[in-house]
């Protein structure tokens, strides 16, 4: 593998289980919303693995974009900020600004879209800022301010990470030492501004709720955990042979897993939390060749590959799924979410081959480290 390649094995298969993991979340939740038996807010699994499958994305973030901005540093004694910026519109923007259009434009029209409790009035109140905040991708702050707008809410969690792309390698260049205490700051910081803003001593402060609100969205915390695992691997860190440890990895991902079906949430520090325990699994699934567990497989690093449009797309392809079964009758999960993932998989699939791929295909004239596929 040439020095300026970079693959990580298995975290296309990360993707797809934080992805599934969202998928699960709303297909219960829309479930409820359309009066189909559900196990909303009845099973606690449900309730928290929604949240926690855009974290794990957020960590993954982390982890994958501070490695990569290091070694273009390393190899090119400089990162270019520009080109970061323009990868990162090439990925994100079009598919994004796509979603937002069919959710204002579009949908609201379409009878089979409409969700109970949220009609186009509902939809349309404050239309013009809710168009300004998704367009400076703030749709995070939509959500704080305005509540849900079906089929763009979810991408409070895009906003949130073109937040952290915004900053992240203009920090990583600037911090050229102590980058380890330059994470442990970011965090530090997180979660003292977000305890102050829980006390009645942050009362003074206007739109005090909403900037609450705000911040559980931005969880750039998390993603800084999401660095300090790159940053090890990077710097080789003396702490690196007890992180890549197999018995560590197997312990982690039998915690991860019982946590999750028990539905545990940790107070203050829950998302923290589970990041730290995604990070030891994201590492080793990285770079750890003595575990036995692979999640590298065709099927796998296809679903991985999509997982942009998976995440986009699953509420469109949930509730066409809920209306087509209903005329029938048939809302069995034995039958509701085979069909929900295949469509959602069809959608995306067809997205990212005739769409998102156009402007793909750009991204390499702006990259000296090439990762992913294509460095394999």
């Amino acid at each position: 593998m040439s020095s300026n390649k970079i693959y990580f094995p298995n975290l296309n298969g990360l993707r797809f289980i934080a992805a599934f993991l969202v998928i699960i979340h709303h297909i219960e939740q829309l479930k409820s919303i359309f009066n189909i038996d559900s196990y909303w807010d009845e099973v606690p699994f449900i309730t928290i693995i929604g949240k926690l499958g855009v974290v794990l994305f957020f960590v993954l973030s982390g982890f994958l974009i501070t490695y990569l901005l290091l070694t273009e540093e390393h190899h090119f004694q400089k990162i270019s900020i520009k080109n970061f910026y323009i990868r990162r519109i090439l990925r994100i923007w079009p598919l994004y600004f796509l979603i937002i259009l069919l959710a204002l434009a579009v949908l609201p029209h379409i009878n089979i879209f409409t969700l109970p409790g949220y009609p186009k009035d509902y939809i349309y109140s404050n239309l013009v800022i809710k168009i300004v905040l998704y367009t400076l991708f703030f749709p995070n702050l939509v959500l704080s301010l305005f509540g849900v707008v079906p089929y763009a809410s979810h991408t409070w969690s895009i906003g949130t990470e073109e937040q952290f792309y915004l900053v992240w390698p203009v920090i990583i260049n600037y911090f050229k030492k102590n980058r380890i205490l330059l994470m442990f700051s970011i965090i530090f910081l997180y979660l003292t501004l977000r305890f102050f803003l829980l006390t009645e001593f942050a009362n003074f402060i206007p739109y005090k709720k909403e900037i609450y609100s705000f911040l559980t969205t931005f969880n750039i915390d998390c993603m800084a955990i999401g660095g300090l695992y790159a940053i090890a691997l990077f710097n080789k860190s003396t702490i690196l042979p007890y992180l890549l440890n197999k018995n560590l990895f197997y312990l982690t991902i039998i915690t991860v897993i019982i946590l999750l079906i028990m539905g545990v949430h940790i107070p203050y520090v829950h998302y923290e939390f589970y990041s730290i325990l995604f990070g030891i699994l994201i590492l080793n699934f990285a770079a750890n060749t003595t575990i036995n567990i692979s999640l590298e497989n065709k099927l796998l690093n296809y679903l991985g590959n999509i997982s942009y449009g998976l995440y986009m797309y699953h509420l469109i392809a949930i509730v066409f799924s809920i209306h087509i079964l209903s005329l029938v009758n048939i809302t069995t999960n034995w039958v509701l979410y085979p069909v929900c993932l295949l469509f959602t998989i069809l959608l995306s699939s067809i997205s990212y081959y005739y769409f998102e791929r156009k402007f793909l295909k750009f991204k390499h004239k702006f990259s000296k480290v090439i990762s992913g596929n294509d460095a394999k």
